[in-house]
């Protein structure tokens, strides 16, 4: 087995907006104990003039945790970053990678990496306001500058404010011209930007996301065996983060304790997983939860195994009746274990 260094960021999930909730973050944290799970984006005037605890409330059993925050107004990110921390969130993450319109019209986001300045006031001020570590998600550039230089210069500034750990997601955004869809895959990856900027400042975490499927390809990143363009030693890297793959298909997660953190293999099931999340689940019910909103997250859970379409279709079709309770959940499980049982024979 590969060897890395089982540092807190080793492995993270990404944020993702309208995915990634508390009843996803759950459900993640029944695979793995150990990864580092982050929030959706929650913008600082939502905080700051809505409803704190529905945006967030979450489960201690999540831990760890961070709070992912969008703004630009250095004053209203502090009163969120100490927000967050009362609430109980581990860190406090700055986006400064989303390249959304919308994110864009509220000045928050990838377009933040034209002013570093402004970016390092607001991590300043959240230093300040909290006493939890402060980070930064952001690209390595925008639109049509591809040198290294304006990257680096960014980070540089950033980090002065003392914020010692940034996710980098190793594509620049196109800020006019690509959906937050195409800014995943269009704009060609730059690895060794993230690797070279490591060499140059050892001492800072730096975690990198983006165009990672899978631990085969994740797993290189921290260990050494990668190199530079140049033939040159790649520098190891701190951690990695997958987003939508480790969402589609969760079963990956059931790995991360016993590959990035040198546990001992769980020995789960899939079943077990459903399993442990009953009582959760009934729990939620009772608070007026709808099935859907929280088995919408499980669907993946069997890809690629006997019986995983009648297990999505299941759900699919009636988790979402207002009556569905556990048994529902219970009865697409049964489904998937004739199957696989028939499979078997």
């Amino acid at each position: 087995m590969m060897r890395v260094n089982p540092g807190l960021h080793a492995f993270s999930v990404a944020p993702m907006m309208e995915l990634t909730d508390q009843y996803c973050r759950y459900f993640h944290r029944c695979l793995t104990k150990k990864a580092l799970l982050y929030s959706e984006m929650v913008t600082s005037n939502a905080i700051l003039h809505g409803d704190k605890n529905h945006l967030l409330g979450f489960d201690e059993s999540e831990h760890p945790v961070v709070l992912q925050l969008g703004g630009s107004v250095p004053e209203d990110l502090a009163r969120c970053a100490r927000i967050g921390q009362q609430y109980g969130y581990a860190q406090i993450n700055l986006n400064v990678g989303c390249p959304s319109d919308r994110v864009q019209s509220g000045r928050f986001g990838a377009c933040l990496m034209a002013e570093p300045d402004l970016v390092a006031d607001c991590v300043s001020a959240m230093i300040a306001a909290a006493d939890i570590p402060v980070t930064v998600k952001c690209r390595v550039g925008i639109d049509r500058d591809d040198s290294y230089e304006p990257f680096a210069r960014f980070i540089e500034i950033v980090s002065r404010t003392g914020c010692d750990t940034f996710i980098i997601h190793a594509r620049k955004a196109w800020l006019d011209g690509l959906s937050p869809k195409e800014n995943r895959d269009v704009p060609p990856l730059r690895y060794d930007f993230v690797q070279r900027i490591k060499s140059e400042m050892p001492q800072t975490t730096f975690v990198l996301n983006g165009g990672l499927h899978n631990h085969q390809q994740a797993l290189p990143f921290l260990a050494a065996s990668n190199e530079f363009t140049s033939g040159q030693p790649a520098a190891v890297l701190d951690g990695v983060m997958l987003g939508r793959d480790a969402y589609r298909n969760p079963w990956l997660l059931s790995e991360v304790d016993h590959l990035y953190y040198d546990q001992p293999e769980s020995g789960y099931c899939r079943a077990d997983i459903v399993t442990m999340m009953v009582p959760y689940i009934d729990e939620q019910l009772n608070r007026g939860a709808r099935l859907g909103r929280i088995t919408r997250h499980m669907l993946g859970l069997f890809q690629g195994q006997p019986g995983g379409r009648l297990w999505r279709r299941h759900l699919s079709e009636n988790a979402w009746q207002p009556d569905a309770g556990v048994d529902t959940l219970k009865a697409a499980l049964d489904l998937v274990q004739c199957a696989a049982a028939k499979s078997a024979a």
